[in-house]
């Protein structure tokens, strides 16, 4: 199971990204593929959150759109919609522990924890899940290679 990152999600619709390419490529077949694609809440609300932000983007999405966007990921053939185990809060409190903080790494663990409960990886853009022992990440670029 491959779980994406907001950061991804973010790229594949803003065509003004230097990552939109790779992150459309990557993402629009992972979706049909044989191999699931792991979608967290915590990065579908950033998804959402970001790509409807006044002053981020020139065109923000109207929220309606966002959302639209999201049921069409979350309704294709591949995608799971992954949910924390029994034990994330261990695995959770055990990766930010390590790291020794929070703050902007707490939705990285989250999303870092489901990957090791749900035995996947992450795909992402941002560097910071490196900082985590034992997790697997690639950017799309990497996955395309």
């Amino acid at each position: 199971m491959k779980l994406v990152d907001a950061n991804v999600l973010v790229y594949a619709v803003n065509s003004a990204s230097e990552h939109h390419e790779a992150s459309r490529r990557w993402l629009d077949p992972a979706l049909s593929g044989a191999d699931i694609v792991g979608l967290a809440w915590v990065s579908l609300l950033a998804f959402a959150r970001l790509t409807t932000k006044h002053g981020l983007f020139p065109s923000p999405l109207d929220p309606r759109d966002a959302l639209v966007q999201i049921r069409e990921w979350c309704a294709a053939p591949s995608a799971v919609l992954v949910q924390p185990s029994a034990r994330h809060a261990d695995v959770l409190t055990d990766l930010l522990t390590q790291v020794g903080a929070g703050g902007n790494l707490v939705n990285d663990a989250h999303l870092a924890a489901l990957a090791i409960e749900h035995r996947g990886s992450v795909v992402t853009y941002d560097r910071d899940f490196a900082r985590f022992d034992g997790i697997r990440w690639h950017t799309p670029e990497s996955l395309l290679a």
